[in-house]
């Protein structure tokens, strides 16, 4: 894992070092074992690396690197499969001086240009330059695991980095994007799931998941699609679902295998749900007897209703896992609120993001450089209770006697938090995507919400309600949460989080071809008889505790936020905050909202980035 910056000049002029090493330097988080440079011999190119080393902690793998006199890469993530493509392309002739993926890649370009991507199972983020064709590549992988953003302007200048702190750091203005602001504030949206390429900066964008540019003097910035989205409604109904679970736990056993491929040390984060403990107890399965110490790191909370302690120690129990706990409080987020704020750029939902934080902090500080985590199993699979509204809402209009069969086993699991009548009213349990959207119909359905924000405010930024799509299945739903709103914005939290430690998160569950394949079950394979995640839960059986397998409640990290909101130095901040926004002519009154988006939006507002 490391941080990567470059700069492309299109109207003649030079690269200049010092403003290269600043962008670097900027990212010393991201890559805290070593830093390279490296100019075109034109001088209109340049890239910046910073290292974390993960494979080959040899010199041997150090960026930016070359091949061939023509290839030069600046390279951000894990290839997975490399060593299976190695293999291919040795047998194909080619020779490699290093261990690390960072070569395969750049070698697998050479073979194959963009189409390269179509043999990567990874996370990455990489820009390589080709001196032949005098044409710079970017490409970040499928899911948007890791981060891209970059400044252009036509016929002078491109530049790219892993933060955009390295473009503030480069004379690039920090202006707040004042319509990104009111959404988020009206309509808790920290991303545009419409136009995914915009940030909460102006000029600043960030490159798409799955998608990858070419930029050349000629040509200019040519950005394309290179991997899509499984098709929702192509549902394979000849498999069996003792054959889908088979086939789940060889693609996930692969995946967790493949992420476990390291010249450091591997651990894992463990909340006590279902999808970490899944990824625990099959690194136990898979390392067997051998000397690999399996560690384990989670938040624990001393309030016991939102506290995992028991369902991660039966984990432990099973696994032999070393365990390492840490327990968030007020008090350490209050001091380190500054850092959090500087190393997330960009909004984040809750203080609950804090705790992940402190895991990665102990993770530091226990040397372990990577961590396997169980982002994405949600979105893919149903693991939220708002899922069955979709799920439902199919059944009640196609099989009407499935659905009260349905229903009446939800209510028997379910019935005391969230109880489901026969008198059910579809269209008004189920609003399209209410819920995944961060309830941005809200303020469509009930403008008097806006009188606590300015009118020119609203004037100026408020737009028509979006083409919201109709989801009549529940893939369709899982698959807007996986790929327009919902899951990059959670990869952004992780990646922020645990680069600002120097720690590496890995996810299993995000390999595609594993997405691609449960994307093709039916509904039914993903709940059924009120259980949320049918499949994992099946399939993961012999591995996991019974009482896990076979949870019914959900927490994950929430802090008690409430609570923690109560402390004097952040009712102070809100304050201030509050002070600021009405001066700035953004809201009215603040009486009805959320005081951490106060914070947030006032952060936001703030001139400089503070360390």
């Amino acid at each position: 894992m490391c941080g990567i910056a470059g700069i492309f000049k299109l109207n003649g002029s030079k690269v200049e070092r010092h403003q290269l090493k600043v962008m670097t330097d900027s990212l010393y988080h991201r890559g805290p074992d070593g830093d390279g440079f490296w100019e075109s011999a034109t001088e209109d190119v340049g890239f910046g690396h910073r290292r974390l080393s993960i494979l080959d902690l040899s010199s041997a793998g150090e960026q930016p690197m070359h091949y061939r006199d023509q290839y030069t890469i600046t390279f951000n993530g894990e290839i997975y499969n490399y060593l299976e493509i190695k293999a291919r392309l040795i047998a194909q002739g080619h020779k490699f001086v290093s261990d690390t993926d960072t070569e395969v890649l750049l070698v697998l370009y050479s073979e194959k240009g963009e189409r390269c991507l179509d043999d990567l199972d990874g996370m990455f983020a990489f820009s390589i330059w080709d001196n032949k064709e005098q044409k710079l590549f970017c490409a970040r992988d499928r899911f948007g695991e890791k981060p891209f953003y970059y400044h252009y302007l036509p016929d002078a200048c491109f530049m790219f980095a892993s933060e955009m702190k390295a473009l503030f750091v480069a004379d690039i203005e920090k202006k707040v994007d004042q319509h990104m602001l009111f959404n988020y504030l009206a309509y808790d949206v920290i991303e545009d799931p419409f136009d995914k390429q915009k940030t909460f900066y102006e000029n600043i964008y960030k490159l798409e998941a799955a998608h990858y540019i070419t930029i050349s003097k000629k040509n200019g910035l040519v950005k394309k699609r290179y991997w899509n989205h499984p098709d929702y409604l192509n549902i394979d109904t000849k498999i069996s679902f003792q054959e889908a679970n088979q086939k789940l736990k060889e693609l996930f056993d692969r995946s967790v295998k493949r992420r476990l491929r390291s010249d450091v040390t591997v651990g894992s984060s463990l909340s006590g749900g279902l999808d970490s403990s899944a990824i625990v107890c099959t690194i136990a399965k898979l390392i067997g007897n051998s000397s690999q110490e399996l560690q384990t790191f989670s938040a624990r909370f001393y309030d016991e209703s939102i506290d995992e302690g028991r369902y991660i120690e039966k984990v432990i129990a099973k696994t032999h896992a070393r365990p390492h706990y840490i327990w968030p409080e007020v008090d350490e987020m209050v001091k380190d609120i500054e850092r959090l704020f500087y190393h997330q750029e960009e909004p984040f939902t809750t203080a609950s993001i804090f705790a992940q934080w402190e895991v990665m902090k102990l993770a530091k500080k226990n040397n372990v450089i990577v961590l396997l985590d169980g982002q994405g199993a949600d979105e893919i699979l149903a693991g939220y209770n708002h899922y069955m509204q979709p799920f439902l809402r199919d059944l009640y209009k196609n099989n009407k006697v499935a659905f009260k069969e349905q229903v009446k086993k939800y209510n028997e699991m379910f019935h005391r938090k969230y109880p489901i009548t026969f008198r059910f009213k579809v269209e008004a349990y189920c609003p399209d995507l209410l819920r995944a959207l961060g309830r941005i119909r809200r303020t469509f359905t009930t403008p008097e919400y806006l009188k606590y924000f300015h009118t020119d405010f609203v004037n100026h930024n408020k737009t028509k309600e979006p083409p919201f799509k109709n989801f009549n299945t529940l893939n369709e739903v899982l698959g807007f949460a996986t790929f327009d709103y919902g899951l990059e914005k959670l990869l952004r939290f992780s990646d922020r989080n645990s680069m600002a430690h120097s720690r590496e998160v890995r996810l299993p569950f995000l390999n595609h071809e594993l997405v691609e394949f449960i994307f093709t079950l039916p509904a039914s394979f993903k709940i059924h008889n009120g259980w949320r995640k049918r499949i994992l839960r099946t399939s993961m059986e012999d591995v996991l505790p019974k009482e896990i397998a076979w949870r019914i409640g959900k927490i994950g990290y929430e802090a008690p936020q409430q609570e923690w909101m109560k402390h004097p130095d952040l009712l102070e901040r809100v304050e201030s905050a509050k002070d600021k926004l009405i001066k700035e002519n953004i809201i009215v009154e603040s009486q009805s909202l959320d005081p951490w988006k106060l914070l947030i939006a006032d952060r936001l507002l703030s001139e400089t980035f503070k360390r």
